[in-house]
């Protein structure tokens, strides 16, 4: 899941791994759908939703979806996952979190560094 374009978009870590998610579980409910062609109206009532949820899910509208719901949506469609270790977070998502070097830090160069240490 870190190779999400979550990663890129989202202000932190745990909202891209949260969009990612949704987005993984709304792909597979929509893959069972067409595989097993249900109507739209025919997977509402297998989902216990309306058929508009069913549109907004059908056309990835992923804001529409809690992670609560779509997990709620795997068994009526006989799905289930599994979680299992990354090994870790992408350098673009921890690179979003680094703050600004703190102004008591020294920034001086390496030759200058030096000079001083041979005066010394």
């Amino acid at each position: 899941m870190a190779d999400s374009v979550f990663y890129d978009l989202a202000d932190t870590p745990e909202e891209a791994a949260n969009l990612t998610a949704r987005g993984v579980l709304m792909i597979a409910i929509e893959q069972r759908i067409r595989e097993e062609g249900w109507t739209q109206t025919e997977a509402a009532a297998r989902l216990h939703i309306t058929q508009p949820r069913v549109s907004d899910l059908l056309n990835g509208k992923i804001s529409k979806f809690s992670l609560d719901a779509l997990v709620n949506m795997l068994a009526p469609v006989g799905l289930t996952f599994d979680v299992r270790p990354i090994e870790r977070p992408p350098a673009r998502a921890a690179a979003k979190n680094v703050k600004n070097v703190p102004a008591n830090r020294s920034t001086r160069s390496n030759a200058s560094k030096r000079k001083e240490l041979s005066t010394h």
